[in-house]
């Protein structure tokens, strides 16, 4: 291991450099990133279609190219997973991340080609490992296991051919060979359909390993933790894993699941860093610690980024910027071209830039996850840093939650309505009402404006449930698992009545 560990450490400094280098110079890099992505597939049908081998600007080809939802590059899609050859990216795609979309229920299957894999989903990961690396130079993480909560995969009906799965399963599935040893569980393990029986298998595999970091999304991690400390009678989790030192997280904003996991790793010597690595790419990486919920776009990792102002979002020409044009603060629809075709694709995350060369993000919500029925307009962001205020200053801590609007009718006023699974309940849930509707006001002036003397908004209304009812109902809608998550915020009503009828 300690050879490992040496070999390993040796490209990180000159990775760092041209990171460096090239967050100074997005327009650029940017640029170059897009017509590499045209030259590959400009004899594609797509390619063909749009004549990528005549565009010569960037504006060439936003005038060209049409933005596209899911359902627009589905027809192509669905050929590609048929087997057809050269359709939105040169020869055979033959894996496919499924993406269960809290946008809607159906599943998507988004096209992951080799060179995604290769220079966008394991490249970040190495620049994921040089980050901590650089910020932790003492580290001793690669001279221990990695344990990995991810999905699993499977072949699709109508192409034995084709394999399709969560992303974490399509790259572990890909892993290089070194990757293979310094992760756990088994891919065998790893890979297994049903949930439940892999978080008991990864626990058993890894209760014996020296395990220094852990990857995952933080509700299904939170699970294995839970089992291992079952399984092992320990105290807390370091008198099983002594050298753990690292939890790498993404998927969700993880802010208001702080307070549990700082109880589920009682050290302050453990680090957290969080990662945008989504079913269509890896995008981001929290590249300084001190930034809570910020990360790093990665410029040349084989993806094309453009941004919409999110108050243009939806306009049949709207405004549209790339990397060197936007400003901090304001929140954009993300758009994205990609080394698998996914060709100026809207992803549904909305992001806001909180800080240029580097250009950082944050993720602040879904173009379709947010509450606007009374023209309040609350994203997931402001919610998560509400939740947190709310469970800092009474001492509880969640598990998840969902939030829907209870709509106006002739004897009561419009308001939201929270579901909410705590960890530790707070003593008083009207307390924690009071905090989490003041914070909402503090930091959403529409929510203020409509809150003012419960003209317009009466206040929230907070349902405590017991613990295993989100998980269950996950369960029930067959997605536990991977990068399923609880969709936070609805302008309907059907994932509160759902929850409720547990």
């Amino acid at each position: 291991m300690n050879f490992i560990h040496s070999i390993l450490k040796l490209p990180v400094k000159y990775r760092l450099n041209k990171l460096e280098k090239l967050s100074k110079n997005p327009k650029e890099t940017q640029e170059k990133v897009l017509f590499n992505l045209l030259n590959r597939a400009q004899n594609t049908e797509w390619g063909k279609k749009y004549k990528y081998n005549s565009i010569k600007k960037i504006e060439d080809f936003q005038k060209t190219v049409p933005i596209n939802s899911y359902e627009d590059l589905y027809p192509y899609i669905s050929r590609m997973i048929a087997g057809e050859k050269n359709i939105l990216w040169p020869g055979t795609v033959t894996w496919f991340s499924k993406s269960s979309g809290t946008t809607n229920a159906r599943s998507k299957f988004i096209p992951v080609s080799k060179e995604s894999l290769r220079s966008c989903h394991f490249k970040a990961g190495h620049d994921e490992l040089c980050l901590y690396i650089k910020n932790n130079p003492k580290t001793k993480i690669l001279k221990g296991k990695s344990i990995c909560v991810g999905g699993s995969f499977t072949k699709i009906n109508q192409n034995p051919d084709i394999f399709c799965g969560d992303v974490s399963a399509v790259m572990m599935k890909n892993m290089p060979l070194l990757g293979r040893y310094i992760r756990r569980p088994s891919l065998e393990t790893a890979l297994l359909e049903d949930y439940e029986k892999k978080i008991e298998k990864i626990a058993e595999e890894a209760i014996p390993e020296n395990v220094t970091s852990i990857a995952g999304v933080p509700t299904w991690t939170s699970l294995l933790i839970r089992k291992v400390l079952e399984k092992t009678g320990a105290k807390n989790i370091f008198e099983v894993w002594p050298n753990l030192e690292v939890f790498f997280h993404g998927a969700v904003a993880f802010s208001p699941y702080k307070k549990t996991f700082h109880e589920l790793f009682p050290s302050p010597n453990m680090h957290y860093m969080e990662a945008y690595n989504a079913s269509e790419g890896f995008f981001g990486i929290q590249d300084d610690p001190s930034r809570e919920g910020e990360m790093m776009l990665l410029p040349d990792n084989g993806v094309f980024y453009e941004f919409i102002p999110i108050n243009e979002f939806g306009n049949k020409n709207p405004k549209i910027y790339i990397m060197h044009d936007v400003e901090i603060n304001k929140n954009y629809a993300l758009v994205i071209s990609t080394n698998s075709g996914l060709w100026r694709y809207v992803i549904g995350d909305t992001v806001a830039f909180t800080s240029l060369f580097p250009h950082r993000i944050k993720i602040t919500g879904r173009t379709k996850h947010f509450i606007n029925v009374f023209g309040e307009e609350v994203m997931v962001h402001n919610t998560d840093t509400a939740i947190k205020e709310a469970c800092d200053k009474t001492k509880s801590s969640i598990v998840d939650y969902t939030v829907g609007p209870v709509f106006m009718d002739n004897s009561n006023r419009g308001g939201h309505e929270w579901i909410i699974e705590f960890e530790q309940v707070p003593a008083s849930i009207k307390e924690f009402s009071e905090i989490l509707d003041n914070s909402l006001r503090k930091i959403n002036s529409d929510y203020d404006a409509k809150r003012y003397k419960d003209i317009a908004l009466a206040p929230p209304v907070i349902n405590s449930v017991p613990k295993g009812t989100f998980y269950e109902w996950m369960k029930k809608r067959g997605k536990l698992g991977g990068q399923n998550k609880v969709p936070r915020l609805s302008n309907t009503r059907e994932y509160i009545e759902e929850i409720k009828e547990f």
